[in-house]
């Protein structure tokens, strides 16, 4: 039995557009809103990347749809969007999940990096949230949650470039938060520690690595995605309606040890 001081964690009757969903902390965050009871847009790379996922949602009973988005070719980005709210009349929830960050150290960063990160991580990101926003606006609701990183609060070496875009996201969240609010938009970003991801699971398979990263988790283990995927979805809940420009560290301790 639920009443008015039973908290709503549910997603039930929303739709959620994660972008980078194929797999990592994406597909992780795709199936946690189904779960929750969402229809979920998947945003690949190409439509045959999602094709698994969508089948995998749709056997929990949800909807699902796989829309081609490129980060770095905002015509793909606009024409997503415009497809799924098409599909589905009307996106409740938007999680940013793209970003890359080629390492090298700052004095052997070359251009051509430079660029593909700041044109991922920033641009391609404000403007999918401005597609998005601009269709909340409109229903006069809505949800974005910015997958950041602790490497936009603390140091990471050989990532300056990663650092700072994802220190950029983290004010961008912010900002949005109070421009939107008159529109009873929320925006509010994640910011995980080291997760257990394809991406990262060569480089944590280093032992001397391995251990350089617990020395920094009081909690000392490493994240699993499941673990970003409970915040947004908690972002996403009605239990988080009155939380909007936060930065919520889902590091194990990292950026206070």
């Amino acid at each position: 039995m639920t009443n008015e001081f039973t908290p709503k964690f549910d997603l039930a009757d929303k739709v959620v557009l994660v972008t980078g969903a194929s797999r990592g902390i994406g597909r992780a965050c795709a199936l946690a809103c189904a779960g929750s009871g969402a229809d979920v847009i998947v945003g690949v790379r190409s439509a045959a990347d999602g094709a698994d996922l969508t089948a995998e949602i749709e056997r929990m009973g949800m909807r699902a749809l796989a829309v081609q988005m490129d980060l770095t070719d905002l015509a793909t980005v606009r024409k997503a969007v415009a497809d799924a709210h098409a599909a589905f009349g009307r996106i409740d929830v938007l999680v940013n999940n793209v970003g890359l960050g080629p390492e090298n150290l700052a004095e052997n960063v070359t251009e051509a990096d430079f660029d593909l990160t700041v044109n991922v991580n920033l641009k391609g990101t404000f403007f999918t949230t401005q597609a998005v926003g601009r269709l909340m606006i409109e229903q006069k609701s809505g949800r974005v949650i910015n997958i950041s990183s602790q490497a936009g609060t603390v140091t990471l070496k050989g990532e300056a470039i990663y650092c700072m875009t994802k220190a950029a996201i983290n004010h961008l969240t912010r900002c949005l938060a109070a421009e939107w609010a008159q529109h009873k938009i929320t925006v509010n970003s994640v910011a995980p520690t080291f997760i257990w991801t394809d991406g990262t699971r060569p480089s944590l398979a280093d032992p001397e690595f391995h251990r350089h990263v617990l020395g920094h988790i009081p909690l000392g283990r490493i994240g699993d995605p499941i673990d970003v995927a409970g915040t947004v979805v908690f972002l996403a809940s009605p239990a988080a309606s009155l939380i909007t420009g936060a930065n919520i560290l889902v590091d194990g301790g990292w950026s206070v040890a």
